[in-house]
């Protein structure tokens, strides 16, 4: 059974702004882009680690919508976890998103 999870406050994630949130065992990766939320898992499927950041911290690169593995390359999508460049193979999984409430949640 899905359940909707809260994130965050809405005010908390404002356009431009990426987070990464511990749910259930499994690291997930927000993004705001232009006033939409999205919402993958914080896990390159090509070499197993993670997306958001890179060892150091810092944002990794985000083209459009498109996140790049701070280590190889690849790249996935952030509105659905389809790779969108190699190396990766694998889709990352994707969360559904809304505002509810004031709130940022995801369906897990």
């Amino acid at each position: 059974m899905s359940n909707w999870v809260t994130l965050c406050r809405e005010s908390e994630m404002p356009p431009g702004q990426r987070d990464v949130f511990g749910v259930d065992g499994r690291w997930i990766a927000v993004f705001n882009i232009g006033g939409t939320v999205y919402a993958i898992e914080d896990l390159c499927t090509h070499d197993g680690n993670v997306l958001a950041f890179d060892e150091r911290d810092q944002p990794s690169k985000l083209i459009e919508f498109e996140i790049e593995c701070p280590r190889h390359g690849a790249r996935f999508d952030v509105r659905d976890g389809k790779v969108t460049r190699r190396p990766a193979e694998v889709d990352v999984p994707w969360f559904k998103t809304r505002i509810q409430g004031g709130n940022v949640q995801v369906l897990i």
